[in-house]
Parts: C-alpha cells; structure tokens; sequence
C-alpha cells in the first residue's frame, strides 16, 4: 500500500489541489480506501487532492477510512498532584457510597426473604441450609481449632515472658481467659471464616452470573435471593456461633498447656485461676458479636457475587474484594461491641 502511495504522490505532484475522478471505480477494498484519505490529506507532500464519482456505498468505506485517519489525540495537559489526590479520594468516596447501597438493598431483600419463610416456613431450603451449614462449619472445625489453639499458646507463652520480669506469671490466666472469650477467640474465627467461607460464597455466586444461571432461575420465576442467598446466609449465623465456642475452647486449652509445659503451672491451678478472672459475662460477651458478624460477611459475600461480569479476571477481583472488606466490616463491628459493652459495663 505504501509502494502504490508513493506512485500516487509521483504522479500527483506536479498538479497539487486537482481533482480525482473516481466515477469508472466499481470496486474498491480497505487498501484502496486508505490510498486515497492519504491523498486527500497530503498537503505536506504537495500532492493534496480532491476525489469525487465513487457510488454511495464505496463513498461510505471511504468515509470509514477518514474517521478512523483522524490523526492521534490530543494529549491531556498534566493534572496537578492536588487534583489527582482530590479526584482519586472523590471516586473512593464515591465506591464507599455505592457499596454501602448496595450492601443495604441486599440487607433489605435477605430480610424479607426470610419474613416470608418465618410466615411460611415451607419457602425454607433446608437440604441447601443443611448442606450450606456442613460445608461452614463442620468442615471448618479442624482448621478452626488448630489456629485457634495456635493463637492462645502463643499469647499465653507472651504473657509468661513478660509478666516472669515482675513476678505475675498469674496473670496470664487472665490476660487469656479475658482475650480469648470477649475479643480474639470470635474475631479470629470471624476473620478466617471470611476467607474461607466468603470467598467461596463469591466464586460460586459470580459464577452462576457469569453462566447467567440466575437470570435462568428469574426466567422460572424463582427469587434468587431466597433460593441463593438465604440459605448461605443462615448457615453461617448459625455456625459462626458454633465455631467461635469451639475455637474459644481450643485457644484456652492452647493457653493452658503453654502455662504448664513454659510456665510451669499445673493444669488444676490454670483452671482455678481462670474460674475467678473470667466471668460467664465475657463469653456473652464474645458470642453476641458473633450472628452480626456472620450476616455481614454473607451479605458483602453475595453482593460482590452479583457484581461478577463475564470474566474471569472479573471474578478474580471481585472475590478479593470480598474477602477484604469482610475482614474490613468485621473489625469494625467488634470495635463497635466493645465500645458498646463498656458503656453499659459489660
């Protein structure tokens, strides 16, 4: 096509702004077409002409060729680093509005779903609850305890070493019964079902949407939300509880053992000491937090399943985002109990 341009130019040269006759073409390709929007955009050369003749339809692909020959764009003059801040924290603030919408529309519908199964309780998907709560929490139970049991031997071998330098290796009972029952036995768990559970609960979500499975269940005039989202929701209000009680169990008898084996305190003196620092008030305390938790972290989950477009790189980002703000809203939601229960003396 170059060749054929400069023959063109040669031939034109000497006859600058002339016309070109086009009337006998019958027939012409994407390398015609591109021959001649060079030629009529060639004022450089001297050769710049005029063409005119070609039917309707060849007058189109030439017409294609001119818009697409519009030159580069126009470059963006440099934004001033104030600016770039100011509008990147202007679409944060945006995002944060938006997924806030998002995660209240969604409350909004899970609730109402589940008043019409409290007015008819045959609208319940037991066998999907059922099924969802095994996956949960009976499959989460060994890991759950095994991290668990890791966290308080470690917090209990970092109170012995440190309260040895003043003679308090007591006080370690305390330090772990306490943390354990009202903080970070239920918001490790919470934490790891996020990931655990959350993340899968996005994956499967964003992939029914990917192979448009529920615009299918729309077409048989199913509520995605009661036959999707309402039993994955249920099943980790209901297990989370569970797994905070059991890994609050383990973290204690993890603490234990490192207070005898490292600190050389016998089993029967940890529990007597742990009877008198902890309360049955600080294992409310712990397991109240515990359904908010786990209806925050289904509702982030399915809202970010729903978000899913057609890729998987789509996929992928939406499940991180998941896992990230599930973790994000679950600190913020102990934070928010433990300033709650200090108010009214809990």
């Amino acid at each position: 096509m170059e060749r054929l341009l400069r023959e063109a130019e040669l031939r034109l040269r000497p006859a600058p702004g002339g016309e070109l006759d086009l009337t006998a073409v019958t027939a012409l390709d994407t390398s015609g077409a591109w021959v001649l929007e060079k030629l009529t955009r060639a004022p450089a050369s001297g050769c710049a002409v005029e063409a005119h003749g070609l039917t309707a339809s060849l007058s189109g692909l030439l017409a294609q060729a001119h818009e697409l020959n519009r030159g580069p764009p126009d470059i963006e003059p440099r934004k001033a680093w104030l600016q770039v801040q100011i509008e990147r924290a202007a679409d944060y603030m945006a995002s944060v509005y938006r997924d806030a919408v998002a995660f209240l529309h969604l409350l909004g519908a899970v609730s109402i779903s589940l008043g019409r199964i409290m007015l008819r309780p045959a609208r319940l998907r037991v066998t999907s609850t059922v099924y969802q709560l095994f996956r949960v929490g009976w499959q989460a139970i060994p890991i759950m305890l095994l991290i668990t049991f890791l966290i308080g031997a470690i917090i209990a071998q970092q109170g012995i070493f440190h309260f040895r330098r003043f003679g308090a290796e007591s006080y370690v009972v305390d330090m772990v019964g306490i943390l354990v029952l009202r903080e970070i036995g239920v918001l490790i768990v919470a934490i790891m079902v996020a990931g655990r559970s959350g993340s899968a609960y996005t994956a499967e979500i964003g992939s029914m949407k990917m192979r448009e499975e529920i615009d299918a269940l729309i077409t048989m005039e199913r509520d995605p939300i009661e036959v999707l989202i309402v039993p994955r929701v249920l099943a980790l209000i209901i297990a989370l509880p569970i797994l905070a009680f059991l890994g609050s169990l383990a973290a204690l008898y993890g603490g234990g053992l490192v207070a005898w084996l490292y600190g050389g305190m016998s089993p029967a003196i940890f529990i007597a000491r742990l009877r008198e620092a902890v309360s049955v008030t600080h294992f409310e305390v712990g397991l109240i937090k515990a359904p908010f938790m786990a209806l925050v972290i289904g509702i982030v989950a399915a809202v970010e399943g729903l978000r899913v477009k057609g890729s998987a790189e789509s996929l992928g980002r939406q499940t991180t985002a998941s896992v990230v703000k599930s973790i994000f809203l679950v600190i913020v939601i102990d934070g928010m109990f433990a300033v709650f229960f200090a108010s009214i003396g809990m």
